[in-house]
């Protein structure tokens, strides 16, 4: 009897054994070790305009320049914040100081040590005087100290709660001072030339074709990064996007870079894998921008008419297959703290558009058209395009005629933004984790005209709400910040200088074989450091 309960146990020890081993290799096959080597083709799509970061924000340009560059710190997908070139850092209790402690040992591209004198005059030479994010959210800086090589001290006249939110490789890219100190920091050739201290190093950009960075060895995260080269093709057509990512020969695209509906069908083939993390960080809202100056735009009740015709959930349904969600306020629902649902809200009702319109004195004529406004949308993709024929249709219900024009993204960008040449425009801001980031740059006085891409192009003016900006900026506690950008937001979805269309639900697409894509939340603008093919 005890023999046979012995043997029992023996064989119920063997079969755990076996399930063990059975489930260990299992997880592994599921999640294997990384893989160094290989060459990753990675699809980017417009062409950048630059390649660096500190001097042009376009979403094309992160993801060549964030492979380059590092920042002081990098985003997990809870959207907390992890040392990069900065090790570690403190604030001090009056929130005037924030000390960051810098990697040792960490190199340029060219060979030069990284140093905090490099921190210091990216801060006081670009962060604060050129990036149209990080001017604002800088404006109450004063200085940075460096007591030594390791050691950077951020000095506030007021608390400046936003910048822990924005210090990655795209929100603030540090920038070699032995290379940049002296010159015109706008035209530097190391613009399109990039020396950085990421874990890629430039070597070429063939302009319409391919974008070429190879790996870095003596990068300071050691062992990374896994890859050897990663090769950006430039492929405007949306098709051939779509076809070298169903075959294999491009393993990595972001920021949607096929339809929606064509994800869908790539998704379903097995062939690919599409994912919607990675954007936390972002927190994409996609506009339609008023141009204040027009003269039937300067009227609200126009604007107002406009944003009840223009049917949300239609355009989320039909143009974006589901793929973000209509739009409450300028402040995105991700951003909960901000978020004030209690807003003005236009829900589709041609009627009341229409009603609108004849209260502002511009009736339908005998065509049925009542005026004729230009469409500028931003070009990054069919969908954009989609969205203003989508548009069109639906002006065109109460009486107004939207004329669609195209071009590139370096005419766009001078249109919209320097010549304020348009009626309207459709583009999209990342909200990041903070509205001062992201937003407030759209409502701003002092940005309108400057020629600096989404800021304010409407050419919006509201003292009041320059006052709210201002106030945000140095606010001593969350609470307070919180209860100004709610404020804002009231203000600004009653007066409509811009539209917020929808919260959009950008998606990666790479292939099954590629790894380590997953674990940021600013991965779709972030290093891939970590990615390595199986």
């Amino acid at each position: 009897m005890i023999k046979r309960i012995d043997q029992t146990a023996a064989a119920r020890l063997a079969f755990s054994a076996l399930a063990a081993a059975t489930l260990q290799s299992a997880a592994l096959a599921a999640d294997p070790a990384p893989r160094s080597g290989g060459t990753l083709v990675a699809i980017v799509q417009p062409e950048p305009v630059t390649l660096t970061g500190a001097v042009n924000t376009a979403q094309p340009t992160s993801l060549i320049a964030t492979n380059v560059y590092d920042g002081l710190l990098s985003y997990d997908n809870e959207l907390k914040p992890h040392g990069q070139l900065a090790e570690r850092w403190e604030v001090s209790k009056d929130g005037l100081a924030i000390t960051f402690h810098l990697r040792k040992g960490v190199k340029w591209h060219d060979g030069k040590p990284f140093t905090s004198a490099d921190v210091k005059w990216s801060v006081e030479n670009v962060w604060k005087t050129l990036h149209p994010r990080n001017k604002a959210i800088l404006v109450n800086l004063t200085q940075v100290d460096t007591p030594d090589a390791q050691t950077a001290v951020f000095r506030f006249t007021k608390p400046s709660l936003a910048l822990l939110s924005t210090l990655n490789s795209w929100g603030a890219p540090v920038l070699p001072k032995h290379l940049y100190e002296g010159t015109d920091v706008l035209n530097n050739p190391n613009n399109n030339k990039p020396v950085g201290t990421g874990a890629f190093v430039f070597k070429e950009w063939n302009r319409g074709s391919y974008i070429t960075l190879e790996r870095n060895p003596d990068y300071w995260d050691k062992g990374k990064p896994y890859l050897d080269k990663i090769v950006f093709k430039v492929v405007p057509d949306a098709g051939a996007r779509a076809a070298l990512l169903e075959n294999g020969e491009a393993q990595y695209a972001v920021f949607s870079p096929v339809p929606p509906k064509e994800a869908q069908r790539l998704a379903g083939s097995g062939k690919v894998k599409v994912e919607t993390n990675g954007y936390q960080w972002s927190s994409p809202v996609m506009y339609l921008d008023f141009n204040l100056d027009n003269k039937y735009l300067k009227d609200v009740r126009v604007r107002r008419a406009i944003a009840y015709a223009a049917n949300l959930d239609g355009l989320n349904k039909v143009v974006w297959y589901g793929y973000g969600k209509p739009a409450v306020s300028i402040v995105p629902t991700t951003l909960s703290q901000f978020f004030d649902g209690s807003v003005p809200r236009y829900g589709y009702d041609t009627k009341k558009a229409e009603a609108l319109l004849d209260e502002a004195g511009f009736r339908r004529g005998a065509d049925g058209v009542r005026f004729t406004l230009n469409n500028d949308y931003l070009p990054y993709g069919d969908d954009y395009r989609r969205t203003a024929e989508y548009l069109k249709q639906s002006f065109k219900r109460v009486g107004i005629d939207l004329n669609i024009r195209s071009q590139d993204t370096a005419a766009f960008t001078k249109r919209v933004y320097g010549e304020r040449d348009f009626d309207t425009s459709i583009s999209w801001n990342a909200s990041f984790p903070d509205p001062q980031i992201g937003l407030t740059r759209m409502y701003w006085s002092g940005w309108i005209g400057k020629n600096v891409p989404w800021t304010n192009a409407s050419g919006y003016r509201n003292a009041e709400v320059d006052q709210i900006i201002e106030q945000a900026q140095g606010a001593a506690t969350q609470a307070e910040r919180v209860t100004l950008f709610k404020r804002f937001q009231q203000i600004t979805q009653t007066e409509l200088p811009t539209l917020p269309l929808l919260e959009l639900h950008f998606f990666t697409i790479h292939s099954p074989r590629l790894h380590g894509v997953d674990g940021q939340g600013d991965q779709s603008q972030g290093s891939l450091k970590n990615a390595w093919l199986e």
